[in-house]
């Protein structure tokens, strides 16, 4: 079994969370240190600990990740403008070792810009 991490405790209901958007795949919750004026984390119920600890088995779990972005894009209004990021490993910025996707939004993006 996965070590149990922040978010893991988040989907159990053992500590709170602002949820915006939940299913039986993933959670959405809005990120407590926003990198952007909107900043939600799209969380699998299911615990992966790196993009790249998916297995070909995950390719529907993945699909529907992205699909959630887009629902909860544009329940937030921000359907036509924001970013999504996937930090994958320590290096690459990533804290919590449960995969969860960054959507980022309602700030101005440039051309090289990674938004985090």
């Amino acid at each position: 079994m996965a070590e149990e991490t922040i978010f893991s405790k988040i989907i159990n209901g053992d500590i709170p969370a602002d949820i915006l958007y939940q299913n039986d795949v993933c959670i959405c919750i809005k990120d407590i240190n926003p990198q952007a004026p909107t900043h939600v984390l799209v969380i699998p119920r299911k615990p992966i600990p790196r993009l790249v600890d998916a297995s070909e088995e995950d390719k529907a779990l993945l699909g529907h990740l992205m699909l959630s972005v887009g629902e909860i894009a544009k329940q937030l209004g921000v359907e036509d403008a924001f970013r999504v990021v996937i930090n994958n490993g320590e290096d690459a910025g990533q804290t919590v070792f449960h995969l969860h996707l960054h959507l980022l939004a309602n700030t101005k993006f440039s051309e090289g810009s990674l938004g985090m």
